[in-house]
């Protein structure tokens, strides 16, 4: 027996011990999933009589009982993933949610609570009690591995250790085409931000391979958990620059326990409507900016208009002369309520049937008619009646949509030039378009604006609105009372039980709620890439979360869009609210080689990023090659060629100006297959050929950046599109320049 096998033994025993406790929690995950489909079983087998109340309190506890069985079910992979040892010996696991046994002794920690903080914040200099951290890897139910750091003194000289550690591990892990769940990685920096207030604006301030977006996620999830009461019933949302984005993220929250989060492109934050395509950049940089908001609001009040000389109308038989200053007052008693433009016309329309009524009750009583209140009641459903009186009305103040008032605005130029005297000819153009062309990124938060200019078209049954009221009132007071009843207190709240109280269709969540209604407010925003939006962007936002609870994550220095601004303050100036400041110092994605080719790169062209110390190098150096034009897609078929050769390649981004994006995609998949993808919907596949803006956000193993002068050129921001290309890789890093 070699020296080193006795210390293999202990190893192989503790993998042994590991793997029994994992076994017991996974025998206990299962008792948890089997009593909540018995409850539900019950639920469902019994008796289908009875009232609607009872019949709606049996679906409301039905979907909790399923909504807790599809939680159980996301969590079943990679349950545990850490152990912490107290200075007293004690153990504490480290899960995706927490167990407990059935005497409800706990077996298992969830993350989020503090209790379980020191798995993260815990180190040598500040070890909070813990003298040893074990990190716990899994493949299925089977654990593979046990890394160990010590952090305290084990009394045990001969007690073995193992294992590089979790955060090395992760980092050197392929890419996917979806981000790593890495709740067992996050360090102490990143875990002190996850777990911050909740209250106000925070920014997160990181450069390329920080962690931003995991930060961004955990963060999500941890607010979930500890902040349940208020964000169960409003809602959590969270945005990102693109649908690759969503499609890269959507398995974290799922993982980490949470099913309840609205994810939102920029493109899809008015219901209705999924814009996945952007205007030109000058044509963004307008549709973006504050000034859109005065145009609108123009727009909007040139749709109310008195007439420029007498109308005449027909009612009944009778003809009425109708003078401006009639239709003028009516405008400006539906003005001065301030209420939105579809919601003030019914003042306005109150005001104009009442004098036309006057008028006409006048000329009746001209000619010898007797005229009691009766009479004026049905004389006022005469004029209400007449197509001549509702042409004359909807002339002066017609009920709009949003799409309708965008629309106009785009493919009338004569009513254009009508609101924008200052503006010149050519920045009118920008905004022409043809009347049924798509929408665009840029077009949302001006839908949006109008939207809330406009206003909603009043009920028309108001005593139906003051009934569904009182009913709502009676619904929650019955749900307490079935809460108390079935012994569920503390899984739901009455608020939320009444909600399965509808009289038909399924009972929704909050989550799904949100997604349908644009006047919806959510109890807090996460932003991601942040550093994108523009003004009227952030303006929507801002609806969104009216106690302005935000969490912003992004990067400065990435920001490509024409609308971006060169600092947070100018950046988020939009929301009106002040904002408190984290940064992100430590890269754990990108190999010290590549982040300080990507520096030093960005410098040399005059962009001012932010430092950080990468963890760890690479075993591959990267690589700038110079070629022509003419070589440039034989070089690139090569470059390519060369990474899959390599052992477990991993997935591979050819990153290039959005021109050749094509041409190169045709030449690749002609070399190699079907294996090469295109763009955002490519992610599953082991290469994918995109734009720079497409990459944002997104890792890959390896990189191969384009013609970087044609990336500089092609975009308004154009160092920013590069360093953002440059810094995709985790592992390796290929330029090609052409000369």
């Amino acid at each position: 027996m070699t020296q080193s096998q006795p210390v293999e033994a202990k190893l192989a025993l503790e993998v042994e011990s590991e793997q029994r406790y994992l076994d017991a929690l996974y025998a206990r995950l299962d008792t948890v999933k089997a009593e909540a489909r018995s409850e539900l079983d019950r639920v469902r087998l019994g008796p289908q009589g009875g009232t609607h109340q009872s019949r709606s309190e049996r679906d409301a506890m039905a979907r909790i009982y399923e909504d807790r069985i599809a939680q159980l079910r996301e969590v079943d992979d990679r349950l545990a993933f850490g152990r912490l040892e107290s200075d007293g010996g004690d153990y504490r696991y480290i899960g995706r949610i927490g167990l407990r046994d059935a005497d409800l002794q706990p077996l298992l920690l969830d993350w989020r609570v503090p209790q379980a903080s020191a798995f993260y914040q815990a180190t040598a200099a500040t070890p909070l009690g813990v003298r040893a951290r074990r990190h716990l890897s899994t493949d299925g139910r089977r654990i593979t591995r046990i890394e160990d750091e010590l952090l305290g003194d084990l009394g045990d000289p001969d007690r073995p250790l193992s294992g590089e550690s979790a955060l090395m591990a992760a980092l050197t892990a392929q890419r996917t085409g979806r981000m790593h769940d890495i709740v067992a990685t996050i360090q102490a920096e990143q875990d002190r931000i996850i777990r911050s207030d909740l209250r106000g604006v925070l920014v997160v301030q990181g450069g390329p391979g920080t962690g931003k977006t995991a930060v961004a996620l955990h963060r999500a999830a941890y607010l979930l958990y500890t902040h349940r009461d208020r964000l169960a019933s409003s809602g959590l949302l969270v945005v990102g620059p693109s649908r690759s984005f969503l499609r890269y993220i959507e398995q974290v929250l799922p993982s980490l326990g949470e099913t309840g989060v609205v994810l939102s492109s920029l493109g899809s934050l008015y219901p209705g409507i999924d814009a996945q395509a952007d205007d030109p950049a000058d044509v963004a940089a307008l549709k973006g900016s504050p000034r859109m908001t005065e145009l609108l609001r123009r727009a909007v009040h040139s749709r109310q208009v008195v007439p420029t000389e007498t109308q005449t109308v027909e009612v009944n038989g009778e003809s009425i002369d109708v003078s401006p200053e009639l239709i003028a007052k009516a405008i400006r008693r539906a003005q001065d309520s301030r209420k939105p433009h579809n919601e003030a016309r019914v003042t306005f329309v109150s005001h104009a049937l009442a004098a036309l009524t006057s008028e006409l009750s006048a000329r009746l009583r001209r000619r010898g008619d007797t005229i009691d209140d009766e009479d004026v009641r049905m004389l006022r459903e005469d004029v209400r009646s007449s197509q001549d009186v509702r042409v004359l009305l909807n002339t002066a103040w017609l009920p709009l949509t949003p799409e309708k008032l965008l629309g106009d605005l785009y493919a009338r130029p004569q009513w254009l030039a009508s609101l924008t005297p200052s503006w010149n000819e050519q920045k009118r153009s920008l905004l022409h378009r043809d009347r049924g062309a798509a929408w665009t990124i840029s077009d949302i938060p001006l839908l949006d604006e109008a939207a809330e200019l406009l206003g909603e078209a009043p009920a028309a049954n108001a005593a139906a609105e003051a009934a569904q009221r009182r009913q709502r009132a009676l619904d929650i007071e019955n749900a307490e009372n079935a809460i108390r009843n079935m012994g569920v207190e503390g899984l739901v709240s009455a608020e939320a039980l009444a909600d399965g109280f509808a009289e038909s269709g399924p009972r929704l969540t909050a989550a799904e709620r949100a997604s349908t209604d644009r006047s919806w407010t959510f109890g807090h925003i996460v932003v991601d890439e942040a550093q994108e939006l523009s003004p009227m962007q952030w303006r929507l936002l801002r609806r969104r979360a009216p106690l302005r609870s935000f969490t912003i994550v992004g990067d400065i220095a990435q920001a490509s869009s024409p609308v971006a601004a060169s600092n947070w303050s100018d950046a988020i100036r939009s929301l009106g609210a002040e904002f408190r400041l984290e940064e992100l110092t430590v890269n754990y994605r990108t190999p010290t080689q590549i982040a300080a080719l990507a520096e030093r790169t960005a410098k040399e062209l005059g962009l001012n990023v932010t430092s950080s110390q990468s963890v760890r190098e690479s075993e591959w150096e990267p690589r700038e090659l110079t070629v022509t034009e003419r070589a440039l897609v034989p070089s690139l078929v090569e470059a390519v060629r060369a990474d899959r050769m390599l052992p477990d390649p991993g997935t591979l981004a050819v990153i290039a100006p959005e021109a050749l994006v094509g041409e190169l995609h045709a030449a690749l998949h002609d070399e190699f297959g079907a294996s090469i993808g295109l763009g955002s919907a490519s992610l599953s596949q082991s290469v994918s050929v995109m734009s720079p803006r497409t990459a944002k956000g997104l890792e890959f193993d390896s990189v191969v950046a384009v013609d970087p002068d044609g990336i500089v050129a092609a975009e308004p921001r154009g160092v920013s599109a590069l360093y953002v290309t440059l810094t995709r890789a985790t592992q390796r890093l290929t330029v090609l320049k052409v000369s």
